[in-house]
C-alpha cells in the first residue's frame, strides 16, 4: 500500500507476507484486514507524527511539521497529494528527498488536526505593508493549515507588535517633529551635564520603549497612524513634574535678545549649544548668555542682516572689544543702509522682530 520513490524488493515483500500470515495464524486472525493506502497513511501518521507533510506551491514540494522542506519527483504518483506521511527521507540536500511515503485522506487529516493542531491569534508587523497584520492561524507544528484576518485584535498584542517594529527598524520609524527633536536634544544636553537626568540616546529609548512610548500607541496600527502620537509629550512624561520646570530653566528652548526677539537654541551638540542671531539684535548685550544655571556658555553665531555668518564666539565681551570693529568694516561696505555704531554696547538694538 506504500508508494514513493523507493524500489520494492519483491523477495522481501514475499517474506513479509509469509511472516504476516504466520502471526495472523498465531493470533487467531487467519484473514488479513483489507486496509487501504490512505488507512495505512493514518496509521503511519500515529507512528511518525513528525513526518506529516503538506504540499506547498507546486507538485512534489512539501513542508514537514518541523518546518523543513521535502520533495518528490513531479512524476511520482504522490506528488499531487495534499497531505502525506514521509516515512523515509534522504537528508542530503537543503530540502530532504522523500524516498517512501503514504497519502493521507481528508478524514485522516481532520483527525490529526483535531488532536494536534493549535489555533492562535498572531499579531505581527508587516514591513512591506508598513502596518500591523492580525490573523487567527491554525497550525500543525510549522505547517500553516488555515488562517483569517482579525478585524479587532487584542490592543495589547497590537501595541507589542508596534514596539517590536520600532526595536527592529530603529527610532527613525517614528515621525519626529521639529518640536519633538528639539525637546529630545534639550533632554540629551541636560543629561550630558547631569547624569541624574534621564538618558534619551537611541539605546536608552529603545530599551525603555514599553514605558515611554507604549502608553501612547492606542489606536495605532500602521506607520501613517503614528503621526497622531505626540512624541514630545511622550518624552516629557518621562520627567517628574518638578523636573519639567527645571528643564525650562536649565535648557530653555529660546533666549530673549536685546531686540526683543526670542531666538531658538540649537542643542544638537551637548558640549556647545548654539544661538544663531543677527549681530544688530544683540547690540547692548555685554556678555555671552549661559544655560545650565550659568555653567555652560552658548556658542554665538553672529549673522549679517541676510542671515549669513560673520563671527562665531563664546566670548561676546571680547568680541565687542576687538573683533567687532573688523567685522563692522566689512558689514558697512556690504550693508551701507544699516547702522553699524562705534559703541555697540550703547547702541539701540536693531532688526526688531515680532515675538
Amino acid at each position: 500500500a506504500l508508494r514513493g520513490g523507493a524500489t520494492l524488493d519483491r523477495g522481501a515483500m514475499a517474506r513479509l507476507r509469509e511472516q504476516a500470515a504466520t502471526w495472523r495464524q498465531r493470533l487467531g486472525h487467519p484473514r488479513p484486514d483489507p486496509r487501504t493506502a490512505d488507512e495505512a497513511g493514518a496509521l503511519l501518521a500515529d507512528a511518525f507524527p513528525d513526518r506529516v507533510a503538506r504540499r506547498r506551491d507546486a507538485a512534489g514540494r512539501f513542508v514537514l511539521q518541523s518546518g523543513r522542506g521535502a520533495t518528490l519527483p513531479e512524476h511520482d504518483p504522490l506528488a499531487q497529494s495534499s497531505w502525506l506521511v514521509a516515512i523515509a527521507l534522504d537528508d542530503a540536500g537543503r530540502d530532504a528527498r522523500i524516498t517512501l511515503a503514504a497519502p493521507l485522506d481528508d478524514a485522516a487529516v481532520e483527525a490529526i488536526l483535531a488532536a494536534e493542531a493549535t489555533t492562535t491569534d498572531e499579531v505581527t508587523w508587516d514591513a512591506a505593508q508598513r502596518a500591523v497584520v492580525a490573523r487567527r492561524v491554525t497550525r500543525l507544528g510549522a505547517i500553516e493549515v488555515r488562517s483569517h484576518a482579525l478585524a479587532s485584535p487584542d490592543p495589547a498584542l497590537v501595541r507589542d507588535a508596534l514596539l517590536e517594529a520600532v526595536r527592529a527598524e530603529g527610532l527613525d520609524l517614528l515621525p519626529w517633529s521639529d518640536t519633538a527633536r528639539g525637546l529630545r536634544a534639550r533632554l540629551a544636553f541636560v543629561h550630558h551635564h547631569d547624569a541624574a537626568w534621564p538618558d534619551v540616546a537611541d539605546a536608552a529609548l529603545l530599551a525603555s520603549l514599553d514605558d515611554w512610548l507604549g502608553p501612547h500607541l492606542a489606536g495605532v496600527r500602521r506607520v501613517a497612524d503614528l503621526s497622531r502620537v505626540d512624541l514630545g509629550g511622550a518624552l516629557l512624561a518621562i520627567l517628574p513634574w518638578e523636573r519639567r520646570n527645571a528643564l525650562d530653566r536649565l535648557a530653555p528652548e529660546r533666549l530673549q535678545v536685546p531686540s526683543g526677539a526670542r531666538i531658538a537654541i540649537d542643542y544638537g551638540d551637548p558640549e556647545a549649544p548654539v544661538l544663531a542671531v543677527r549681530l544688530q539684535e544683540v547690540f547692548g548685550l555685554a556678555a555671552t548668555p549661559r544655560v545650565m544655571d550659568g555653567r555652560v556658555p552658548v556658542v554665538m553665531h553672529l549673522l549679517s542682516p541676510a542671515y549669513r555668518p560673520v563671527q562665531v564666539t563664546r566670548d561676546l565681551a571680547s568680541f565687542w572689544k576687538a573683533g567687532y570693529f573688523d567685522v563692522r568694516k566689512d558689514l558697512r561696505g556690504r550693508y551701507p543702509k544699516h547702522r553699524w555704531p562705534d559703541d555697540p554696547l550703547e547702541a539701540e538694538p536693531g532688526m526688531r522682530r515680532p515675538r
